[in-house]
């Protein structure tokens, strides 16, 4: 049983071992928008959907759900939008250049709900709400269903992919779809996007932010919506987390929301509302390195 949180995480969290939780923080019932940790939630759901035969794969091409698409990106799939390689509202076309692009992922969560499922967010969900018996439910905004959820409920989700698609014994999802898209997808050396004002061409909106934001930090590390535990374009020399299992991987939302996860250890690590600091891989000294080194001390 650990003592406490780890020193100076702070928000509201909780601590999973094998599935049990061994430490809580703060309030675990309180639902509130998870912001880009919500991303890998979109690509569950997606897994679902692929169960359910009603998208082939990660590589289906987006137009085919009746998109009119520019020329240049005809040829993106889910793949790309879960990449942040997909190239919308921005120069270089599908798969040639990272950027963290939030109109990109309100394109991907616009073409899950409406066109793929051709359902509510919050019935789409149901369908990992119930598998994974989720106490407090996921909630979505009308906008641009950006999802709130509470600590133990996405400590579950994290959970899930932890497992490779499996609960309570019982196999939910396909473990191929895990093994496959539960690691990097942009190349290690793929450059940055070139500095271009956003062509939202669809009149979509954003999922919260830019089209170029948040990070120029991306290849050889994000991918399924995830960051991973790796060495980049940028940080040639060291991996993401240095004193972290070379497994970890984490969800990153805005304002100290982001989960864990070290499959070798059998650990789970959310905390919402937290100090994670700024993504600095490569960095010893980063708060996110730090929170996972005195986890591991723990």
């Amino acid at each position: 049983m650990f003592a406490m949180a780890p020193a100076g995480l702070g928000g509201r969290g909780c601590i999973l071992r094998n599935g049990e939780t061994i430490e809580t923080w703060g309030d675990q019932t309180e639902r509130r928008d998870v912001l880009s940790s919500a991303k890998p939630v979109l690509t569950t759901l997606l897994f679902f959907a692929m169960q359910q035969k009603r998208v082939r794969d990660l590589d289906a091409r987006i137009a085919t759900f009746g998109w009119d698409l520019a020329p240049k990106d005809r040829t993106m799939t889910f793949v790309h939008l879960t990449s942040m390689t997909s190239g919308y509202g921005r120069p270089e076309a599908p798969g040639k250049a990272w950027a963290y692009n939030d109109f990109a992922i309100n394109l991907y969560q616009k073409t899950l709900f409406d066109r793929v499922f051709q359902e509510a967010p919050e019935k789409a969900a149901a369908r990992l709400e119930n598998a994974l018996g989720l106490q407090d439910g996921l909630a979505f905004r009308a906008n641009n269903r950006r999802m709130s959820a509470s600590v133990r409920d996405f400590a579950r989700i994290a959970e899930f992919w932890r497992l490779r698609g499996e609960w309570n014994g019982r196999r939910v999802l396909n473990r191929r779809y895990f093994d496959r898209y539960c690691r990097p997808q942009v190349p290690r050396n793929l450059p940055h996007t070139a500095k271009a004002e956003t062509d939202d061409y669809l009149k979509i909106g954003t999922y919260g932010g830019g089209s170029d934001h948040f990070t120029d930090y991306g290849a050889g590390i994000y991918g399924g919506n995830w960051w991973f535990n790796g060495a980049g374009r940028l940080h040639p020399n060291a991996i993401t987390w240095p004193d972290a299992p070379r497994d970890t991987f984490m969800s990153i939302g805005a304002g100290g929301n982001c989960a864990a996860v070290i499959p070798s250890l059998g650990l789970v690590l959310v905390a919402m509302s937290a100090n994670w600091g700024k993504l600095e891989p490569g960095n010893a000294a980063a708060p996110a390195n730090q929170h996972l080194l005195s986890l591991l001390k723990a």
